[in-house]
């Protein structure tokens, strides 16, 4: 049965349900009308499955639920619980064993997960901030875009800026935009059928995939910022409190306002871990420390570099590393193993030749049989710092390698953007460059009167500056992972430029020895390979 949709004042969609499919939904989820809810009463298997599917689904969480996994599940014996209902008795619990820890540690030990749909891409930056959760995100890479709601194009509509004289403009301009992406999506599937034809050790769905993904590919960078996804975050009480306090301070008003729809579902299911974040002098007060030093740097920024003019840059720069880092992790990989201190292990490192330093790195590596073989701890010695001016695109990829150190600035139209090469090989160029004017335009427009909503203007082609920082252990993780054939051409060439960085500009061949699994290859067959991979797997299920 075809979901039904209406929207509120404040622009979400709220999803209709039948009766019965209420009397069902309302045992699992912690409200049936906010784009904000929570899991409960589920086998965190079926949870976790539910997120799984979620990245590569057009359908709310509620739905995929409805619509995939009830069937499969015993809720026989679930008449009686109603999710949507506060959990007195959990609040009951939770306060008790609170008080009488008092320990924050606590509050690390009960986890939540918490569908969160209908965010801009800049909102989905926001939740994804934080180092110690787990997010899935829809992909632009497997869904297309030009899907709607109710007839409207899947976009955030700020309500200040459509209550404004500029809400017609905004809507009409990135309406005219998601018209563009909707038009060329099926011209580049075409273009790619012609120059990659079906052979006969390709099944039909395999092929299909590996069009529909280049394709996605190749237009994703009309995709404005204020395109909607659904994000799924998995994070512990402690991890949630931050997260909010960070969003309370936001500049945003989409993530202030977003915070207080988590914060209401939150408390149905922890509601004690999370009590100090509207507290006067806890929480408010942590979040205005953090509001105010945010607009403290940013008027200092503005007052002393305003005028400047950025330097032209490289799209990946290693900027900073330490020249005896390799010396160090040396000693650090034998350190476990001996009874010496490590300053002492580095004059024994200095007396080796070059033929025994390559042998210890060999032994602490051993045979990787895959790139999920990592060795260990002794590779975050020594660090990285990247200076990166690339697609917010790719950057929304890379993003998502948080245990590392990430910090990105302001998007805008400055930087500029490439153009795909299918896009110019198939004679749509003139178009594709049409909605970057588009974009500009509608960004310069705005920024004036709403200085942090002009963003969402912002086509994700546009280039973004941003910095990573990070050890070499998470740099094998990461430069391996987002080298691989099937992954976009935008962040692979990132990976791949850190990787030769790492081995020539830092000289640290040691480490460079170590990524047995870098993929340097133009990876044009990437995604097709991977879908191959895919039909085999389902085939052999």
């Amino acid at each position: 049965m075809p979901t039904s949709l209406s929207f509120t004042l404040n622009n979400y969609a709220i999803e209709q349900f039948t009766d019965a499919e209420e009397d069902i939904l309302r045992r699992y989820f912690t409200n049936l009308d906010q784009p904000v809810f929570a899991l409960v009463n589920l086998p965190e298997v079926v949870k976790g499955a539910l997120f799984a599917r979620y990245s590569r689904t057009h359908k709310s969480l509620r739905r995929l639920f409805l619509d995939e996994f009830v069937e499969d599940l015993d809720v026989s014996g679930d008449h009686s619980i109603d999710a949507t209902i506060g959990l007195a008795k959990a609040e009951e619990l939770y306060q008790r064993v609170f008080v009488e820890y008092g320990d924050d540690s606590v509050a690390q030990l009960g986890g939540v997960h918490l569908a969160c749909e209908q965010a801009s891409n800049l909102l989905t930056k926001v939740l994804e901030w934080g180092r110690l959760m787990s997010y899935l995100e829809q992909s632009t890479r497997y869904l297309s875009y030009d899907t709607r709601i109710d007839g409207r194009y899947r976009y955030h509509r700020d309500p200040d800026v459509l209550a404004s004289d500029l809400g017609t403009k905004y809507v009409g301009e990135l309406d005219r935009i998601f018209d563009t992406y909707a038009e060329m999506v099926p011209q580049l599937q075409e273009f790619y059928k012609a120059q990659h034809a079906q052979g006969s050790d390709i099944g039909d769905l395999a092929y299909r995939q590996t069009i529909r993904a280049k394709a996605f590919d190749s237009v994703r960078g009309l995709l404005p910022a204020a395109s909607l996804s659904n994000v799924g975050i998995y994070g512990t009480g402690q991890a949630y409190e931050a997260l909010l306090l960070r969003m309370r301070a936001h500049s945003l008003p989409e993530a202030r306002s977003y915070a207080d729809l988590m914060l209401t579902e939150l408390r149905k299911v922890i509601p004690s871990f999370l009590r100090r974040v509207d507290v006067e002098d806890r929480g408010i007060a942590w979040s205005h420390y953090l509001e105010s030093n945010s607009v403290a740097m940013k008027e200092f920024a503005e007052n002393l570099l305003g005028g400047t003019a950025p330097e032209a840059a490289e799209e990946v720069d290693l900027i900073d590393w330490d020249p005896d880092g390799e010396r160090k992790m040396l000693a650090a990989m034998m350190y476990p193993y001996s009874r010496l201190p490590e300053t002492q292990l580095i004059d024994v490192v200095d007396r080796l030749t070059s033929e025994e330093r390559l042998d210890l790195v060999r032994r602490y590596v051993g045979e990787r049989a895959n790139r999920r073989h990592r060795p260990g701890r002794a590779l975050e010695r020594l660090d990285y710092r990247f200076d990166i001016l690339g697609d917010y695109g790719g950057f929304r990829d890379m993003q998502r390698h948080r245990l590392l150190t990430i910090e990105w600035q302001a998007l805008g139209p400055h930087h500029g953007y490439d153009v795909p090469e299918a896009v110019v090989s198939a004679g749509l160029a003139d178009r594709y460059e049409g909605v970057m004017e588009r974009s500009a335009a509608l960004y310069d427009l705005l920024l004036s009167d709403f200085p942090e909503q002009a963003s969402y203007a912002v086509a994700m082609a546009y280039k973004v500056r941003y910095v990573m920082q990070f050890n070499a252990r998470e740099a094998l993780h990461m430069i391996e992972l987002r080298s691989q054939p099937q992954g976009h051409p935008n962040y692979r060439r990132v990976a791949q430029a850190m990787y030769e960085q790492i081995a020539s500009k830092a000289g640290h061949l040691a480490v460079a020895e170590m990524f047995s699994y870098i993929d340097l290859t133009a990876g044009e067959d990437g995604r097709l390979q991977a879908e191959k991979a895919l039909d085999a797997r389902r085939s052999a299920k």
